[in-house]
């Protein structure tokens, strides 16, 4: 049996806040910082998904609403990929559309 390993390293102010937040993956050749993350994983006994979400200091109010953007157009993703559900996914992806009316999201490019 073939093992991955993803190692996520926060670096906490005086105050447990986190300054830096940087992840690793050997097996594909990634090793980078981030500003922000959301880790959710399903607990099969308690059928409950437990989530841990952190971002630092240097995260900005735009950069959040939009990594709230793309997390949720990649849940549709996810969703349609794992259920085959189409149209859940398109109706997914049309709050996704609203959300980003309503935050008034421009390209962060």
């Amino acid at each position: 049996m073939e093992k991955n390993t993803i190692t996520i390293d926060i670096d906490l102010d005086e105050n447990k806040v986190p300054e830096r937040i940087s992840w690793n993956a050997p097996q594909l050749g990634k090793t980078a910082d981030c500003k922000a993350m959301i880790l959710a994983v399903w607990d099969k006994d308690e059928r409950n998904t437990m989530r841990l979400d952190l971002w630092t200091k240097e995260m900005e109010v735009e950069e959040m609403k939009f990594f709230i953007h793309q997390t949720l157009l990649t849940l549709s993703d996810s969703f349609e990929k794992a259920t085959g559900d189409a149209r859940m996914a398109a109706t997914m992806r049309d709050f996704c559309d609203y959300y980003s009316e309503k935050m008034n999201l421009q390209s962060p490019l």
